[in-house]
Order: C-alpha cells, then structure tokens, then sequence
C-alpha cells in the first residue's frame, strides 16, 4: 500500500538510475517550473527540445540552474515534439511531456503509426489521487482521453492501469467498476457492464462491479449496507462510465476536497504528461513524479 504521494517523491529520490523526461516544445514557464523543480529535487532530469533563447530566459525568470540540463534547440513545434518520440523510441527518455503546445498537435505525434509511440491499441489517462479522507493513494480512469468508452475500451484502460499498479509494486490492485447502484439493473445498462467486465475480469487485480462509489471508498458504508467484498473500502482503481464521471470526480476530489492528483497517459512505449494548464505547480510535479516512476515498466 503507498500511503501518499511523499512516499512515491522518496521512492524515485532513491533510485539509483535517474528518469529521463523530455519536455516539447520545452518554453513554456509553468511546465519548466515544475521540471526544473523535480530535477533540482533530484528525482528526473530533463531533456528540453525547443526554442533555446526563450528555455534560458525563462531559466533566468525562475533562476533555475542550466548546467546539467541537456537543451536541443528546434524551432519548429511539430518537429520539436518529433524529436521527444524519437527519444522515447530510442530508449533515451523514460517519459514525454507536453509543453507549450495544443493537446491535439502533441498527440498527433505520438499517435502517429508509422513515427509515433503508441504501443496499446487504447491508450487511457490514469489519474493517481491523494486524499485526505482516503487511506492509501488510488486511481481514477478515464479523466480526460476517452470521452465515451466501449466495453472494450474500459477493459483495455483497466489492463493499463493494472499495469502501472503493477510498476509501482502492487501486486493485486483492487478495481471498482463504478456505477450509481450495487445491482444488476437491466434499465441501468452500466451495471449490466460492469457486471460483465467483472466476468471477464483483468489478469494480476481483484476486480468488483458493479458497485457504488460509496461502497468502494468507504469501509463504513459497506459495513452499513451489508455489502461484502474485497473491493469495498479498499479501492484502488475506479473505472468511470465515461469522461464526464470521471472528470468530476477528479476534480470534486481536489477542488472542494482537498485532494492531490497526477495524471498520466498510458498505452504508449512511455508514459505521456498531458498537463493541464490550469493545473496547479504541485499536480503537474506530481504528474512527472507518477510517470518518471512508471517509466518503461509499463
């Protein structure tokens, strides 16, 4: 079980092999104050690929330090992110991330067949959550990549989150398939599915579904309710039926709940940032610290 976020900065802190993250196109102030943080934490190092004048004005604004800091000059912000797949193909980052650039031209890029790095025919956002009313860190998906997922879609989400849980040393995550009631209800198509994505199952997880938020969250409820399973109050990935749930429930948890979050893009050959703008510093270092600790096992 990891208790919360300043356990996962320890774990990557002590590992003896830095991760690599690659940053395109590289000048933009929010994204660099958060990598250059990680990287004076001592947790990454940065690789910048963009316009080499403005990286260093905006290293002067935030006075961060240059000199270990590998920056390959291109002006060009498709080629720039071109460059960052290149890496990752190459074996040379252990993770990209989004710069200053629209999310659709970065993700033309790395979904690209022929030059991209998609390795998963699904690719999903997991978005990793601390809590204060929670007892260990979990995950919700899809928050923001598939709008209105197919059954098939789900499963494929869940085989990637599994996978990261699995990265971060999770032998058996436990999954809530998530739905507004504990029961088959034949006029509440969600719960049929859920109940059939628990038949199917995902290999290495215990999986239960369909069931409530509250009763995956809260020990307490499930005692109430009588509900009984390994799943209930011991969640540590929620499917959502579609973006709109999920979503909200990332952004209740951290707006009104005091919540933390890092989000990462999974299915490719390396984990992908697609950080927010209106993301605050600490989510997008969480999100470099979530990816860099992934990194390749996925």
């Amino acid at each position: 079980m990891i208790k919360n976020f300043v356990q996962l900065k320890e774990r990557l802190k002590n590992m003896p092999v830095k991760r690599r993250v690659a940053v395109a196109p590289a000048q933009d102030l929010h994204t660099l104050q958060a990598v250059m943080q990680a990287a004076k934490d001592g947790i990454v190092i940065p690789v910048l690929i963009g316009k080499k004048a403005e990286i260093l004005q905006i290293f002067q604004a935030i006075k961060a330090d240059a000199a270990n800091t590998e920056i390959i000059n291109e002006d060009d912000p498709v080629i720039a992110i071109q460059k960052a797949a290149d890496l990752a193909k190459e074996g040379k980052v252990d993770c990209v991330m989004k710069g200053k650039t629209e999310t659709g031209t970065f993700m033309k890029v790395m979904v690209n067949k022929e030059h991209g790095i998609r390795k998963n025919e699904t690719m999903s956002i997991v978005a990793f959550m601390e809590s204060p009313h929670y007892h260990k860190v979990f995950a919700i998906t899809d928050v923001g990549l598939l709008m209105y997922p197919t059954k098939e879609q789900k499963l494929a989400a869940l085989h990637n989150a599994v996978a990261a849980f699995h990265a971060l040393g999770i032998a058996e995550p436990k999954i809530a398939v998530i739905t507004a009631v504990e029961k088959v209800n034949p006029k509440m198509p969600e719960t049929v599915e859920a109940a059939e994505i628990k038949a199917i199952g995902v290999p290495g997880s215990i999986i239960e579904g369909p069931i409530s938020y509250d009763l995956a969250m809260d020990a307490e409820a499930a005692k109430i309710k009588g509900y009984q399973s390994p799943v209930a109050g011991d969640a540590d990935i929620l499917l959502m039926k579609d973006i709109v749930c999920g979503n909200v429930a990332a952004k209740t948890i951290t707006v009104i709940g005091g919540g933390k979050t890092g989000g990462v893009v999974l299915g490719a050959q390396v984990p992908i940032l697609l950080v927010s703008r209106a993301a605050t510093a600490s989510d997008k270092y969480m999100s470099i610290v979530m990816a860099a600790l992934v990194g390749r096992c996925i």
